[in-house]
């Protein structure tokens, strides 16, 4: 029997991310399957790491994807050629489709209409889309022309409310798929050096560059405002960082006045001695997300997938905005509403030495606010659901190339190993 062929196309860094989980249980469930991958943005770095091919090409624009935060954005990535690239892009899928069993869609609109114009069966995943934003999800009339179709299979959420709310809006095909990284959630054993009893403060700048390295370089202020306002309490800063970023550390130590040694970072101030210690440090890893997310206590987080993450284990998160094109006041206060009282955004606008010194006061008045800390627990759990998105989906797509689910093997279930750990 030949093997099924799926062709999956993502719109969004968060989204191939999303759809890598899910590919990599496929692999498990079923070996044999054919993939191939369109990203709509980017360079689908996350596909190239599965060794998952690209069948069209792939280009990073000034935006990074996130032109609708300001229209400035838009307008350099027509002049750097997008409108060019997306009509490669789709000529490539229209060229590779006829020859896919089923198609999978991540994203918004974009990627849901390329799946649409192919003619083939389609699965539609609008992880980026929540009813948690409005209350209510207001689909534009061509998504809504796209999940309609009978083409489209199913169309799984990032959460159960956006679920409820496209049945009650009579889309019966919506189904709660899940957050797929947060099966892969899981402790690695990498030794963090922490000290028990101490809290842990985790700091996600984001995956891209170069807006990473500015997030940064604002979290390390803000660690050195922290510093100066609890400095007896022997906080422990963790960074998770990507490793181009991991490169720059030595010109960022450089620019914002801290010493580099072997991937830890030391401020001491200006007037301070020689002899005298470090007022604070910070641990960065590149190789340690899952383990520093899962053992912190509070998140200082300037991204999008990655603080969903925490909030979905229960971690309470501050953020500052940064000057985007991502992380910008208008994504944070989006976040918010996304994510509840889980997340607590300070200034709405770049961070200032102002806004710097209110996030520090917050981050001591959250740590300290132990009811707060137990509601973070019970709150993201219940606004994104239990783990298992990746398999979910990955048998549900099986299930359409038409494997029964007698023959497909049980997974072992990692989502409860390290349950308590990470919590």
């Amino acid at each position: 029997m030949p093997s099924k062929r799926i062709l999956f196309i993502s719109n969004g860094h968060g989204e191939d991310n999303h759809t890598s989980h899910v590919i990599q249980t496929l692999r498990q469930l079923c070996p044999s399957l054919e993939m191939a991958a369109m990203p709509i943005v980017g360079e689908g770095k996350a596909y190239r790491n599965l060794n998952i091919p690209i069948i069209g090409p792939t280009q990073t624009m000034p935006s990074g994807g996130f032109f609708y935060m300001k229209r400035l954005y838009l307008l350099k990535d027509f002049q750097s050629g997008l409108i060019g690239l997306t009509w490669r892009q789709l000529q490539a899928v229209l060229d590779y489709a006829p020859n896919c069993d089923l198609i999978m869609a991540t994203g918004d609109f974009v990627s849901q209409t390329f799946a649409y114009l192919t003619k083939r069966p389609y699965v539609s995943f609008i992880s980026c889309l929540s009813a948690l934003y409005e209350g209510r999800l207001r689909l534009n009339p061509l998504l809504w022309h796209d999940l309609n179709s009978s083409r489209c299979l199913a169309v799984f959420t990032r959460d159960s409310y956006t679920a409820d709310d496209l049945q009650r809006q009579g889309l019966s095909k919506g189904q709660f798929g899940g957050i797929p990284a947060l099966d892969w959630l899981v402790p690695a054993g990498k030794d963090l050096h922490l000290k028990a009893n101490v809290p842990a403060i985790a700091l996600l700048p984001g995956s891209r560059m170069p807006e990473a390295a500015r997030n940064f370089c604002l979290q390390l202020q803000l660690v050195v405002e922290i510093a100066k306002v609890m400095p007896e309490s022997g906080l422990q800063f963790r960074a998770a960082l990507i490793p181009d970023l991991m490169e720059q550390l030595d010109d960022i130590a450089k620019s914002q006045g801290w010493q580099l040694t072997q991937g830890i970072l030391t401020y001491s101030p200006p007037e301070s001695s020689a002899e005298e210690s470090p007022i604070v440090e910070v641990r960065c890893y590149s190789d340690a997300f899952s383990d520093i997310l899962c053992y912190s206590t509070l998140v200082i987080g300037m991204a999008g997938l990655a603080v969903d993450l925490a909030v979905a284990i229960g971690k309470p998160i501050i953020q500052i905005p940064g000057e985007g094109p991502q992380f910008t006041y208008q994504f944070a206060e989006a976040q918010t509403r996304l994510l509840g009282i889980s997340a607590q955004t300070i200034g709405t606008k770049p961070a200032t030495s102002e806004i710097l010194k209110q996030a520090a006061q917050r981050v001591v008045e959250t740590l300290q606010d132990s009811d707060y800390l137990a509601k973070c627990k019970e709150n993201g759990p219940e606004r994104f659901g239990p783990p298992g998105a990746s398999e979910r989906i990955a048998r549900l797509l099986l299930t359409y190339l038409g494997e029964t689910e007698e023959k497909l093997p049980l997974l072992p279930n990692f989502n409860n190993e390290g349950k308590d750990k990470r919590m």
